[in-house]
């Protein structure tokens, strides 16, 4: 949404959260989630380190759905990385839903 005002990018960011609040945190970096008044004390290789496990384990945990998903939510399921998340999103919209 590069064309919009940024008043209402910033209003669809938040309706986006309140829809689906895991496909968007997914999109965050680490270092951007703000997780604490310490979190610029933490290495920051060893931050996204835990907090990418705990995104992965998280996913895993409530599942996704195949048939919206996006890349970035689908490469945090166990098995499938970036590559794979790409090509599950290019079939569907080829093939259709799964």
């Amino acid at each position: 949404l590069p064309d919009l005002d940024v008043s209402i990018r910033g209003a669809v960011s938040i309706a986006r959260r309140l829809q689906d609040p895991l496909s968007e945190l997914v999109k965050i970096s680490p270092e951007a989630l703000g997780v604490g008044m310490y979190q610029h004390d933490v290495s920051p290789k060893i931050l996204s380190s835990a907090l990418s496990g705990l995104v992965e384990s998280v996913v895993n945990s409530v599942g996704v759905d195949p048939n919206t998903a996006s890349p970035a939510l689908l490469a945090y399921v166990a098995g499938v990385g970036p590559k794979l998340a790409q090509s599950i999103v290019n079939h569907r919209e080829t093939n259709g839903a799964f």
